[in-house]
């Protein structure tokens, strides 16, 4: 062995036996990465765009709250029957009692139920606005959220200005059974009113829309949207080809589908959502002058 081989070798064996290991530790929370194209951002930077992938367009879900800040103008916001609760009328119980799933619920998201609605302002235009948060038991369809809406559509049809629901859901809520499927027509029932004033009702159709919710307000609207790659059904996939036993298209169920197929008016990012509303909230203040 050369000299010089003999002091690299003493030189490893002294690193090894008296340097430390550094590792690097990462806060919980500062990246992000996109599931869809592999980006790896920011948290602060997802945020900023909505959370929208800055480089694919994806969107990643997103709460009510944040949804509220997105399209609601600053400091115009008035919640309406928010302190509506859901009970257990069933005593039902599967893995957990319904009553005990409510609570935990509650306190995961700082919510007594599924939906959120208020009065607000896009670009100075009043709006009633009704906001699904999928992270409240999948968004599902109870008495209350039925309650809510219906009540936000009454508000909206006395005070004469047009109603706005963004939807995100799994359907009707099975924890309350029949209960739960009453909202449909109760909901519907609003809207025809609504409409019977030539009111405008928009529905904004996000990922996922499925169940009870698609088979009424959210597909009764004058102008439906929705955002880009949005999963939009009544029955899942597989019930459907067992059902007809044919195989269905890769992006059935897809917002950009039903858009092809005449079924929805339109598909906008995340991003521009607000000032996509406002156009077409501006367009009809226009006519209705």
């Amino acid at each position: 062995m050369s000299l010089s081989e003999w002091l690299s070798t003493k030189r490893n064996i002294y690193i090894k036996n008296n340097i430390k290991k550094i590792t690097l530790q990462i806060p919980d929370g500062l990246w992000i990465k996109c599931n869809k194209c592999g980006f790896l951002m920011y948290y602060k930077t997802l945020n900023k765009n909505y959370k929208v992938c800055p480089q694919c367009n994806s969107h990643f879900p997103t709460s009510s709250h944040d949804r509220i800040k997105q399209i609601i103008d600053k400091n115009t916001w008035m919640p309406i029957n928010a302190n509506l609760a859901s009970t257990d009328p069933l005593g039902f119980c599967d893995k957990k009692l319904y009553g005990t799933r409510l609570q935990d619920m509650q306190i995961k998201t700082g919510l007594l139920d599924a939906v959120q609605t208020g009065i607000g302002n896009i670009n100075h235009l009043p709006v009633a606005f009704g906001i699904m948060d999928f992270r409240f038991m999948g968004g599902s369809m109870g008495s209350v959220v039925g309650e809510k809406l219906t009540r936000l559509i009454e508000e909206g049809t006395k005070l004469n200005i047009p109603v706005i629901i963004l939807c995100s859901s799994g359907g009707a809520r099975m924890q309350e059974g029949m209960l739960s499927l009453m909202q449909m027509a109760k909901i519907s029932s609003a809207l025809y009113k609504h409409r019977e004033k030539r009111l405008l009702y928009i529905p904004v159709l996000t990922s996922p829309t499925t169940g009870g919710v698609t088979a009424s307000f959210a597909m009764l609207g004058d102008i439906i949207i929705a955002e880009p790659n949005a999963l939009i059904a009544f029955a899942g996939r597989r019930v459907i080809e067992q059902t007809i036993r044919e195989d269905l298209p890769e992006n059935f169920q897809t917002s950009e589908y039903l858009f092809k197929h005449g079924f929805i008016d339109l598909i906008t990012t995340r991003t521009q959502l607000k000032n996509q509303l406002y156009q077409v909230l501006s367009f009809y203040h226009k006519q209705g002058q």
